[in-house]
């Protein structure tokens, strides 16, 4: 009876998704950067009336403070929303931003640039806290927003496991929203990027903010809203937010309540901004006026901020994204512009998380030989000081008391370094003496001192600070005003300039007796001189936009105390530039100008409002607040409760085996820190051999993280057999179907811990069970009638159980950086041994290298060596699955579903030298490629990958499978190394996958010319 095989794709396992079982870490990831938990939090749980309000010892002061905030919030947006949410809300604070990167109640990294996020499953907030009390309450009433989206357009909590409808809507819809409730119609940030839109005649249609990356959705969403609010009332933005979660869209919500088309709504939009703004281009001078233009512009557009300007002003360091991976700190000569050196490079090194470029700026001393940083370094913060020659880290000094370091100053003698600090949820000033290696705290109280500036004296040191004006019992904010202070008695004067203005940034003349700042007066940010003596204020700036940082408070201002030359950043363009102003005339200033009668630049269009409910509520601090008490405080307990479900499915049907039911459910468990989490998964195909079943628990709350799973997964192929008989006397045709089953039992104990975001070691221990079954159904075929004689189902001959002891131990290396489809810069390595013991014994061994470098933007070159193989008296016996070469993911052109019978030679008995070359117990697999984003390198579109992340590759693939012997049946390859080139593009399928095309030519089957391969893989 000739008996051709085939298999079923379950029974050989795709080797990728082998590797990430065998030996992947808690986080199921066989590379990947690690969030490392640095510290173990001992949480508490703040009960207000609708709060729960989870904190750490370290911040318990300021969780007072955010209670009543949200209350406060609560009570605005309840009225203005006109509901109630259900369910009480968590809020999950942290004392500093390192701190918050390391939570579990979001997965994933967390960017410096997150402010906070309210996560959709169990609708927590979970936000660092900020550098002011202004600061945090803003934070909190945006993601309370959310808050409050979710559950409008949802059904509650967890209602469900079906996500609310606001999860569906644009980033420019929520945020925008969640921007302005929060901030309200006057902003003068928003504002500013409003007029240089306008300026340039690159004003947003609604259409242009869904996929045009070019429009922040938080800016030009909180227009938006500011827009429709001022046109149509304030009661409206709940209104519409009720019917786009409904809907699914925002043009048709927006429609039924304006009664216009989102096109006619858009003219109305844009009008109104040239309306509002046009008067400014008048009265106003744009920044060459002052200056000449230093860094950015054409020549080096996008981000340049926080600069920092050497004693004599022959140098200067700035933050920029010119490098497109990282923001770093850079050289360049004031000068001529010229940029001379990247000092920190921090795509690629994991010692720094963070040089805290948003909120701070480097700073010279006073010899112009060193520089000091505020940074984070494996969680901590640090206070680097670089060798300005060099660029050395010449000593870094841990400062455990403290969560985050900005914008330190050098004492004029060199001895000293002062700077801002958060710490307990406050910023203060702190002075670190480098000679006696002691930290002395300068303030320390709930109102937020920071940008401090030490006079070329040494006896004063000029800051920023809230304190005239802030009522903490009320938690009134007040204006950031100007302070002076004395170091030798650490006495506090008032500064006076522009009062209800942001005053922030002072910067000293080279004879002491000036001040420079920038403050927003009369509603557009811009720089001033006040001097000491009598308190007369100069302007020297009157922009258009503004000067800007990242944020409104971000440093963009710094003077030369030998030269007096000051560099200053603009808004410009969408991007962030250097100027400097050197002449005296310049440098003097002059009248400072009134502020606009007309037209209120801060203002968000329209000018003329209808409503005045949200200014109200945000003008009014004592609606909802509650009263100064200490709040019933309980330790926190992990609970898990249900966060999701998944789409159950169920399934009746019969087939030659017989009849089955089949179905499959998934459920998704944690507590509310995220500390500890229970996976269960079922899928049920028929009877118990048929279950595949999951359960699994990740405990994250250390920095050792560890898992328990146990799993039964059957995996099953078949063959097909047909032949002649003689059945009670009549020539019938006799066939067989085979169905093999192989099922997989495993409990396993993980453990992984991460040295740094970038190397981590892996272990882990585990029981497995394979065993064997097979199935066979004959039927007997009369061949004159095609009358059924018998169909009978059978077990057949079966391979004993395997039953093993296994172990791993793997150390990982990732420091890559991952673009839209695959890996740009850097390199990453696994090394891993994986012994097995009991029916069989083996060894696992894989060593899989990788690196990726860019000779000539925006062109990488990127390689692999891999080697997989397992090594021992059991690696090939007949149980085991063989090594498959020809995944797409490893050597491209000889994928399993590209060959046909016609490749394999007639009369071999089932060989087919051009496949079976391609299995084995061991691989070898090398890769090179160069990839490239397709329309960024054709100049279609902006940015790096252009209008849309496309990336192309030439590649060249090689690898050779083999045994160390003939036991296996699959042992029976020609151990021949097999090669293909090629050409590949690459889409990445909005967020979901990368999907691959490849025109590959496999070289080593001869009757297979070029062909074109698809599959879902990102690039190695």
């Amino acid at each position: 009876m000739r008996t051709p095989q085939f298999r079923l794709p379950g029974l050989a396992f795709l080797l990728v998704a082998a590797l990430a079982l065998v030996a992947a870490p808690l986080p199921a990831q066989y590379f990947g950067r690690n969030k490392v938990q640095y510290e173990s939090f001992k949480f508490s749980v703040l009960r207000t009336v609708h709060f729960d309000i989870y904190f750490y010892p370290a911040e318990q002061d300021a969780a007072q403070a955010v209670a009543r905030m949200a209350e406060r919030w609560y009570a605005r947006y309840s009225r203005l929303l006109n509901h109630q949410l259900r369910g009480r809300q968590a809020v999950i604070i942290y004392a500093s931003h390192p701190n918050f990167e390391q939570t579990n109640a979001i997965s994933g990294a967390l960017g410096e640039g997150t402010g906070g996020v309210t996560e959709v499953l169990k609708r927590r907030i979970v936000l660092p806290l900020a550098s002011s009390l202004a600061q945090t309450d803003h934070v909190l009433g945006h993601e309370l927003v959310h808050a409050f989206q979710y559950d409008i357009t949802g059904e509650g909590i967890g209602a469900n496991f079906r996500l609310p409808g606001a999860a569906r809507l644009p980033l420019w819809f929520i945020e925008g929203m969640a921007e302005y409730l929060s901030i309200g119609p006057v902003d003068p940030n928003t504002a500013m990027w409003l007029r240089d839109a306008a300026e340039r005649h690159k004003l947003p249609t609604i259409s242009k903010l869904y996929d045009d990356a070019h429009y922040f959705p938080y800016r030009y969403g909180q227009a938006f809203w500011a827009f429709i609010a001022g046109r149509y009332g304030d009661a409206m933005v709940g209104e519409i937010l009720r019917k786009a979660g409904h809907a699914g869209k925002p043009e048709i919500a927006l429609e039924q309540v304006t009664g216009l088309k989102t096109d006619s709504l858009s003219k109305l939009w844009r009008a109104a901004i040239e309306a509002s703004y046009d008067p400014l281009s008048t009265v106003t001078s744009p920044p060459r006026t002052y200056g000449r233009l230093l860094v950015g512009g054409a020549k080096l557009p996008g981000l340049n901020v926080a600069p920092a300007l050497s004693p004599d002003g022959s140098e200067m360091v700035f933050f920029s994204a010119r490098d497109l991976f990282s923001i770093d700190l850079f050289l360049a000569d004031p000068r001529t512009g010229q940029v001379k050196r990247r000092i920190t490079r921090t795509a690629l090194d994991p010692h720094y998380q963070s040089l805290e470029f948003i909120s701070s700026a480097g700073a010279w001393d006073a010899a112009g030989r060193r520089i000091a940083l505020g940074a984070v370094a494996n969680g901590k913060a640090v206070l680097s000081i670089l060798d300005a020659a060099s660029g050395r880290v010449e000593r870094e000094i841990p400062l455990p008391d403290v969560g985050e370091v900005f914008n330190p100053t050098w004492s004029p003698d060199g001895r000293s370094v002062v700077f801002s600090a958060l710490a307990g949820g406050f910023t203060d000033l702190f002075r670190y003496d480098l000679t006696d290696n002691s930290l002395d705290r300068l303030t320390n109280d709930a109102y937020a001192d920071f940008e401090p500036a030490w006079s070329p004296d040494g006896r004063t040191i000029a800051f920023v600070t809230d304190r005239f004006t802030t009522k903490l019992n009320t938690l009134e904010y007040g204006a950031y005003e100007l302070a002076l202070m004395d170091v030798r008695t650490g006495a506090i004067a008032r500064l006076a300039a522009f009062p209800d203005a942001k005053n922030i940034n002072p910067q000293w003349t080279p004879d002491g007796r000036s001040l420079y700042f920038v403050s927003d007066h009369n509603g557009i940010s811009n720089v001033y001189r006040v001097e000491l003596a009598d308190g007369r204020l100069s302007q020297i700036t009157n922009l258009y936009a503004g000067t800007s940082g990242i944020t409104d408070l971000s440093p963009v201002l710094s003077v030369a105390q030998g030269s007096g030359s000051l560099v200053y950043g603009v808004y410009e363009g969408s991007g962030y530039n250097l100027y400097a102003l050197d002449s005296a005339g310049a440098l003097a200033g002059g009248p400072v100008r009134a502020p606009l009668a007309v037209v209120s630049p801060a203002v968000l269009p329209p000018q003329d409002r209808i409503s005045a409910e949200l200014r109200t509520a945000l003008a009014d601090p004592m609606t909802g607040l509650p009263p100064e008490s200490s709040y019933a405080v309980q330790p926190y307990r992990a609970r898990m409760t249900l966060d999701y479900i998944s789409q159950p499915s169920i399934a009746v049907g019969a087939d030659r085996f017989g009849t089955y039911v089949g179905g499959g459910l998934g459920m998704f468990w944690s507590d509310m820190l995220g500390n500890h989490n229970l996976v269960t998964a079922t899928q049920i195909n028929g009877g118990f051999k048929d279950v595949s079943a999951l359960v699994g628990y990740e405990n994250d709350a250390h920095r050792w993280n560890w898992g328990l799973a146990a799993q039964q997964i059957p995996f099953y192929a078949g063959a097909y057999g047909i032949g002649t008989a003689t059945v009670l006397g009549e020539p019938a045709y006799i066939q067989q179907v085979t169905l093999f089953r192989q099922i997989n039992r495993e409990v396993a104990l993980q453990a992984a811990y991460p040295f740094s975001t970038a190397a981590r070691v892996e272990f882990s221990a585990g029981i497995d069970n394979v065993g064997f079954d097979t199935q066979i159904e004959t039927q007997a075929i009369a061949q004159s009638d095609g009358y059924l004689f018998y169909d009978s189902v059978t077990a057949g001959p079966s391979l004993s159980d395997i039953n093993l002891a296994t172990g791993t131990a793997a150390f990982v290396y990732d420091n890559s950086v991952f673009g839209a489809t695959s890996p740009l810069l850097g390199q990453r390595f696994r090394l891993e041994v994986s012994p097995a013991a009991g029916t069989l014994s083996w060894v696992t061994l894989l060593a899989d290298y990788r690196r990726y470098v860019i000779p000539v933007r925006p062109f990488t070159i990127a390689a692999r060596l891999m080697h997989y193989g397992r090594y021992g008296s059991g690696a090939e016996d007949v149980r085991l699955t063989p090594l498959y070469l020809g995944y797409p993911s490893l050597i491209r052109g000889y994928d399993i579903g590209s060959f046909s019978i016609n490749e394999c030679p007639q009369g071999t008995t089932g060989l087919c030298p051009a496949f079976d070359r391609l299995l084995g117990s061991r691989l070898f697999v090398g890769n090179l490629e160069l990839r490239f984003p397709l329309l960024g390198a054709l100049g279609i579109g902006n940015g790096y990958y252009g209008a849309f992340p496309i990336e192309a590759a030439l590649f060249a693939d090689g690898g050779l499978a083999y045994c160390s012997g003939n036991e296996a049946n699959f042992c029976v390859g020609d151990n021949k190394a097999v090669y293909s080139t090629g050409a590949a593009l690459r889409v990445n399928v909005f967020g979901y996958a990368v999907g691959e095309i490849d025109l590959v030519k496999p070289w080593q089957r001869p009757d297979k010319g070029w062909y074109v391969e698809l599959s879902l893989t990102p690039g190695f």
